[in-house]
C-alpha cells in the first residue's frame, strides 16, 4: 500500500508552469469564500509535517509555499478571516467558516522571513505554480498521530516522490535563519588555545 502524503502529490510531483504569475486562492466555502489575490509564483514550495499549519482532510502533510507579502490581497469576504494564534510568528488568517488557512504573513523585522506570506498553492484556482521540493519538520507528523514505526514508510515515500525529507526546513531556509540570527546578534568568536 503505497503511502499517502498530501493529494496535490500522491499521484506524483507535477512540474509548474515557467512564468507562472499567480492567480486567486480560494477557501473551501461553497457561499461566500474568501478569495485572496496573488500576483507572483510561490517560493520554497514544500510539504511541511508540523502540526500548525493547515491540511486538507486526510492529508498526512499539509503543502505551504511563500510569496512576497506585497504581492497578496485579500480580495473577496476577507471579514470571514481570523488570525488562529496571534502568538505565533506566521500569522496564519483562515476562514472562520471553513477553517482554510488562506495566508499567512510574517511582519517582524528582525525575522529572516520578514515580508513573506505563507499560502497553500494548491488553493489556486489555477495550476502551474512552482512545485513541492522537499518535506519539512516530517518528524512532527508523530505528534499528529503517526506511529513512530510507520516513519520509515513515509520517508521512503517522499524520497521516492523526490521531496528530500528533513526533520527542519530545508538547508537554504535553514542557512537564511542562522545568516539572519548573526546579522541581529553578531558572532560569537571561539576561544583559540
Amino acid at each position: 500500500m503505497t503511502v499517502k502524503i498530501h493529494p496535490a502529490v500522491d499521484n506524483g510531483v507535477k512540474a509548474g508552469t515557467p512564468g507562472y504569475a499567480g492567480g486567486t486562492l480560494v477557501c473551501k466555502c461553497t457561499t461566500d469564500p474568501v478569495k485572496v489575490t496573488i500576483e507572483s509564483d510561490v517560493l520554497f514550495n514544500h510539504v511541511c509535517g508540523c502540526s500548525q499549519c493547515w491540511r486538507p482532510l486526510g492529508a498526512l502533510f499539509s503543502m505551504i509555499a511563500v510569496v512576497p507579502t506585497d504581492k497578496v490581497k485579500v480580495t473577496a469576504n476577507g471579514q470571514k478571516l481570523k488570525v488562529v494564534d496571534p502568538s505565533k510568528t506566521i500569522q496564519r488568517n483562515a476562514c472562520t467558516v471553513c477553517g482554510v488557512h488562506m495566508h499567512g504573513p510574517i511582519s517582524n523585522p528582525k525575522h529572516a522571513f520578514n515580508g513573506l506570506t505563507f499560502i497553500h498553492a494548491e488553493r489556486f484556482e489555477n495550476t502551474g505554480w512552482a512545485p513541492p521540493a522537499f518535506a519539512a519538520f516530517v518528524s512532527s507528523v508523530i505528534e499528529t498521530g503517526t506511529k513512530p514505526e510507520d516513519m520509515d514508510g513515509i520517508r521512503a515515500r517522499l524520497t521516492e516522490l523526490k521531496l528530500a525529507p528533513y526533520d527542519a526546513l530545508s538547508p537554504p531556509l535553514m542557512d537564511m535563519l542562522a545568516a539572519n540570527t548573526v546579522k541581529q546578534n553578531g558572532v560569537a568568536k571561539a576561544a583559540t588555545s
